[in-house]
């Protein structure tokens, strides 16, 4: 009954067109009730103290980061960096989103900006060379949401906080299966590539290649200094996302110039706007996280999945299919604030690593970013490219199927996650 008192008000709320995060207070209410402990003081100030947390701060500032980023040259000189290096195999163009998604990823943590910035630059000149507009389109959808698993990630500083896991941990836990989610995506696009009659361009010189090397170098820089920071102790998550968007600005307006102090003004506001955003729905999502404590939800989920706790893999199977689902009618952020605080208990008990569940967790998530009818990043990339929803479907699917593979590899073999980040992290 608990879980319907929750449920029902959340879906129809949505269901009507209301924003989530008023969505996620009303179902707090409508459990408050339910508990006969409705008290609005309370509701401000779980709300309050929400927001209120230092981890987060990283958030806007990797917004920031990642709009520097676009706006000042440094993802456009990536994407030609990468050109010049994969450019001329057969498809090169695919491998090019591939590899430019996966520097971006590295820098930004916004699989949203990211793919923005790769389908205005890299859908004309793939369907100038005579690739499928929607099929190139599903390609950067795909490519763009390895962002939020490679460090700097925004979905991981959410899921740490509403967790209490260690956001260093899971960032170095990241970078291996990141980096497994690009190769699967390039086997995907040689297999649908390798029918095709287009002649790739002619290898770029030595020196061209060299030249671009250096032109990108500051923007390759990053996310050395972030990796190798966290692993050295240097600074934290939240400090990492501050040194993030202070270099960018730097090399964006002295480095580069391609950014000048004019421009500031409508970066910094849509980053604001963005974080807005994200920060309330947390602030929200904490009503509802207390309640779901409180109502003993996390006992009553335990109960029902009772027969799959002996076995953490079977478990595993359980949980990410049931996210899979959701991630069809429901976006990244409010996912992981409404399931974590009810899944880490279940986690717990069945003695599976939390680093490793958030992992998988984001993952899943991240995919939920292109799977339709609500894909934010596949509505931001039929935004830019102006590609229809019903074609890039179509277009993003044997890439998706790639992504589910490599999930369905990691329950498979939990040491891709777990021994490179012991390494990371040792």
């Amino acid at each position: 009954m608990t879980i319907a008192v929750f449920l029902v008000p959340l879906l129809g709320a949505m269901a009507i067109g209301m924003p989530i995060a008023y969505a996620l207070l009303l179902c707090g209410a409508a459990l408050m009730v339910h508990l006969d402990l409705f008290d609005a003081q309370v509701i401000a100030q779980n709300v309050i103290n929400g927001a209120d947390s230092f981890p987060l701060m990283a958030v806007p500032f990797f917004m920031l980061a990642g709009e520097i980023m676009n706006t000042g040259g440094l993802s456009r000189r990536i994407v030609t960096f990468a050109l010049t290096l994969v450019g001329h195999v057969k498809g090169g163009l695919g491998y090019v989103a591939i590899l430019a998604a996966t520097i971006l990823a590295s820098l930004s943590g916004s699989a949203v900006a990211d793919a923005a910035a790769l389908a205005a630059l890299l859908v004309p000149m793939m369907v100038a060379a005579g690739h499928d507009k929607a099929r190139s389109g599903g390609l950067i959808a795909a490519a763009g949401i390895i962002a939020p698993i490679i460090p700097p990630s925004i979905g991981f500083i959410i899921f740490g906080v509403a967790a209490n896991v260690s956001i260093t941990k899971l960032f170095l836990a990241g970078i291996v299966p990141g980096v497994l989610l690009a190769l699967g995506l390039c086997v995907a696009w040689w297999y649908v590539v390798r029918q095709e009659t287009i002649a790739p361009p002619p290898r770029r010189p030595l020196k061209e290649m060299v030249r671009a090397f250096f032109d990108a170098f500051w923007a390759l820089v990053l996310p050395g200094i972030i990796i190798f920071g966290l692993k050295l102790g240097v600074f934290t998550p939240t400090e990492a996302a501050v040194v993030a968007a202070v270099y960018s600005l730097v090399v964006a307006l002295f480095v580069y110039r391609e950014m000048t102090v004019a421009d500031l003004y409508a970066v910094f506001a849509t980053a604001a706007k963005t974080t807005a955003v994200v920060m309330f729905l947390v602030a929200a999502a904490m009503v509802s996280s207390w309640l779901i404590t409180v109502a003993d939800l996390p006992g009553e989920l335990t109960d029902l999945l009772e027969p799959l706790m002996g076995s953490p893999m079977l478990l595993m199977f359980a949980i990410m299919a049931l996210v899979v689902v959701i991630g069809t009618a429901m976006d990244m952020t409010p996912t992981i604030l409404i399931l974590t605080p009810v899944l880490m208990p279940v986690i717990k008990q069945a003695g599976i690593d939390p680093v490793y569940f958030g992992v998988l967790f984001i993952i899943n998530n991240a995919i939920g970013l292109i799977t339709p009818p609500v894909g934010t990043v596949l509505n931001v990339v039929c935004g830019v490219s102006r590609i229809s929803m019903e074609d890039i479907i179509k277009g993003v699917w044997p890439f998706m199927v790639a992504q589910l593979l490599v999930l369905l590899l990691l329950i498979l073999f939990p040491s891709l996650v777990t021994v490179p980040a012991a390494w990371f992290a040792g």
